[in-house]
């Protein structure tokens, strides 16, 4: 289908919609499936050689969600004074930077510092990118679920070149002093080469839409109840409660499953393998659930999905039987990004567009909140009795939390 006379940028086209939605989860990619997630490959051999408790462990990626909360909270003031393609690129650019100073220091503090400052720049890589993704969804209301799911998905992309990537890394530098600083600088050339192609959709977009306002959206029936709405967080709240309820469940998992792996006697193909299938099931998670994301406009999306992060959280920590350990990936990785993309789906179900990036950086605020809670306290627990698979439960617990909180989130 062509574009219409009266909408002429090429982003109109459907064919290049799905081609932007799909470079632009290369910003995904980098702010969560590398920066963030790739420390759970590295958390074993870096405590290891470090002589970390799982606690410091823990807290460095703490220090990631505590920097990811202040870019979120930082966000709407940069988004008023910069387009959101510039901090997407600048963003990606710095995070690059600072994953590549991750390999020159062994001391705590310059880590945290290192892992802080990750988290500022991915924080607005992913809510510019997000905000990118639902302007370009505005063209096709009727795609909305699946071009969002497309750019968090991309997360799944980060995170199977993060499994691949990091044991060759590993192997290569073998026999090194901090073997596992090439790993870091091998990531940060990734991010870079990913940086460089994320300026193909910044240039089209910036050039092709109004994105410093916002993309007009296709007039819908609710367009004139949805024109005089502005965000109110006590609208959101039990929104916004679930939502914190899975940053807190998901980090968990997220940070210490591959070490509990190693714990269970996994053998590194293995945990490979574990790894790269969780981020093929992120990256078919768009698919998967995008109906479920276009049909409701309440909580129950945000419900239900962190309702099976549950199960998928818990499966590990019960059973070290490898069918079920790998439904766990499988099953965590199918649903974990379209959680983040829910909330964006809720955003643009009940506000008009100028309204998105002050809900979407409200989600991401609370979201980030949640994260530093997460790490650290699974790592206190891990270092008692129980070890890491108690931290898991309690994972478990905070996300069906969430869960029954964002049930009770009603469409406005």
């Amino acid at each position: 289908m062509p574009p219409s006379p009266a909408d002429p940028s090429p982003a109109a086209d459907p064919r290049n919609t799905l081609w932007l939605a799909l470079a632009l989860s290369l910003g995904a990619a980098v702010s969560l499936g590398i920066t963030r997630f790739a420390y759970g490959l590295l958390l074993p051999p870096m405590r290891d050689d470090l002589g970390w408790s799982y606690t410091l462990a823990g807290a460095m990626n703490t220090a990631n969600a505590a920097g990811y909360l202040i870019g979120a909270l930082t966000s709407p003031w940069l988004m008023r004074r910069y387009p959101p393609t510039t901090l997407l690129v600048g963003g990606s650019a710095l995070a690059t930077l600072f994953m590549a100073l991750s390999g020159f220091f062994t001391e705590a503090g310059p880590l945290l510092l290192q892992r802080a400052l990750a988290g500022v720049a991915s924080a607005l890589v992913f809510i510019a990118g997000g905000l990118l993704a639902a302007q370009l969804g505005a063209r096709r209301p009727d795609r909305m679920g699946l071009l969002l799911g497309l750019y968090y998905g991309g997360t799944g992309l980060g995170i199977v070149v993060s499994a691949l990537g990091v044991p060759w890394a590993l192997e290569l530098a073998a026999g090194q002093a901090h073997a596992w600083a090439w790993a870091w600088w091998g990531l940060a050339a990734v991010c870079a080469a990913a940086t460089a192609l994320l300026t193909w959709p910044a240039r089209w977009i910036a050039c092709s839409v109004a994105v410093r306002t916002s993309i007009t959206p296709s007039v819908s029936p609710d367009a004139d109840r949805l024109a005089v709405r502005v965000f109110r967080p006590r609208d959101f709240a039990f929104g916004l409660a679930g939502y914190a309820g899975f940053g807190v469940g998901y980090i968990g998992y997220m940070t210490f499953v591959i070490a509990l792996l190693r714990d269970q006697g996994s053998s590194p193909g293995a945990i490979t393998a574990f790894y790269a299938l969780l981020g093929l099931a992120v990256m078919a998670s768009s698919r998967l659930w995008a109906g479920l994301l276009d049909r409701h406009r309440d909580g129950q999306p945000l419900a239900r999905l962190n309702a099976l992060l549950g199960v998928a959280t818990l499966l590990p920590a019960l059973t070290s039987a490898w069918p079920l350990v790998l439904a766990s990936g499988l099953l965590f990785g199918a649903v974990f990004l379209s959680v983040v993309a829910s909330t964006t789906a809720l955003v643009r179900h009940n506000l008009p567009p100028s309204q998105w990036a002050a809900g979407i950086s409200a989600f991401t605020i609370v979201f980030a909140a949640g994260q530093i809670v997460g790490p650290t306290v699974v790592g206190l627990i891990a270092d008692g009795p129980g070890g890491l698979a108690r931290g898991l439960v309690y994972s478990a617990l905070a996300l069906w939390v969430g869960a029954a909180l964002a049930w009770r989130q009603r469409g406005l």
